[in-house]
């Protein structure tokens, strides 16, 4: 391998970003810390399936890769020439999506001349809390994030950009599957957590008692709740056929509130154990507008200190990439040109 020791640029860091672990191509260029291009291309073809399909995800991002990663690199006003090192989503994801990021970025660092560095995409959104922008404070070691997505739901110590540690996950459904899933029973068009989260502003959250999931310590479970909820549901609608029509805000408000819950109560569990007042969250449900109502109540009531990235950031996207990449470049932690994508990788 070639000896990277040295900064090819000895006034700037610069590192390139490549995102493709499940249905979105993103690229996104970053200057000493700070992001200067993220360029995220969407695949709306999956909303008429209800889900991802992902033979069709790993087939649209063959055609977005290229013209993705030519428009960060163009969008940050750079050449190629400059660039110090490639981060990639090296897993967990869908195997397919993985592979042509992963192959791209190979590809890029023969040609270019410049290191690998291979991103745990989880830790990318823990990570996501330290892109640079206007009027926001950075994390201070250790604390606790919140990592919330359609895939995963983790509880993680976080002591280091390199030292976490997972103090609870869940032991089925992830969150995000939990308002999609309950979003379809209802109905609603896909992705339907969004929509959730939409009507549930409209609702009265305490209208619908569902049950909370009994689980020990800091872990999570969901997959009781989306059956209690179709139950539920299934009840009601043999006896009034309209009966979602008509409470589609409180129904909404209802599993939103219930769903926020399980999080809170996990969360102050885990601070409880740790004694840290640090919280940080990161993964798409974090755009959720419950969740962070929740955590600015917990601020607020408890003098936590909360950190939550612009939304931009919360979604699958390069930057929460280039940023791990730029830590890890800077460690010189990086990575061997058979590196292979992961669909299940150890955290």
């Amino acid at each position: 391998m070639p000896d990277f020791s040295k900064d090819k640029n000895k006034e700037s860091i610069y590192i390139l970003g490549i995102e493709t672990s499940c249905d979105d191509t993103s690229a996104a260029v970053l200057k000493d810390g700070k992001i200067i291009s993220n360029i995220v291309a969407n695949q709306k073809i999956h909303e008429e399936y209800g889900g991802v399909v992902p033979e069709l995800a790993s087939r649209a991002h063959q055609q977005n890769i290229v013209p993705v990663v030519d428009l960060a690199i163009k969008k940050a006003g750079i050449s190629p020439q400059l660039l110090n090192g490639i981060a990639f989503t090296e897993g967990p994801g869908l195997l397919g999506s993985l592979l042509v990021g992963v192959s791209f970025a190979k590809s890029l660092s023969i040609a270019w001349n410049i290191p690998l560095l291979p991103v745990h995409h989880m830790k990318a959104h823990i990570l996501a809390n330290f892109i640079e922008h206007d009027e926001m404070k950075l994390p201070e070691f250790p604390f606790l994030a919140l990592t919330i997505s359609g895939g995963h739901t983790q509880i993680v110590k976080v002591n280091d950009f390199f030292d976490m540690e997972i103090l609870g996950e869940t032991l089925d459904d992830a969150v995000g599957e939990a308002f999609d899933k309950s979003a379809k029973i209802m109905g609603l068009a896909y992705p339907g957590g969004p929509l959730i989260d939409k009507y549930a502003q409209k609702g009265n959250p305490k209208k619908f008692k569902f049950p909370k999931p009994k689980v020990q310590g800091a872990n999570f479970s969901f997959s009781g709740l989306k059956t209690s909820i179709l139950y539920f549901l299934q009840k009601q609608t043999k006896e009034n056929p309209d009966f979602i029509k008509e409470n589609l805000y409180d129904l909404s408000a209802s599993i939103q509130y219930t769903i926020v819950e399980i999080l809170k109560e996990k969360l102050l569990y885990a601070i409880k154990q740790t004694g840290i007042k640090r919280v940080a969250i990161g993964g798409g449900v974090s755009a959720n507008t419950g969740v962070r109502q929740m955590l600015k109540n917990l601020s607020d009531e408890m003098n936590l200190s909360v950190y939550i990235p612009n939304f931009e950031f919360t979604t699958d996207n390069a930057a929460m990439i280039a940023i791990v990449g730029y830590y890890m470049y800077q460690n010189q932690q990086f990575g061997k040109l058979d590196v292979v994508p992961k669909a299940r990788m150890k955290f």
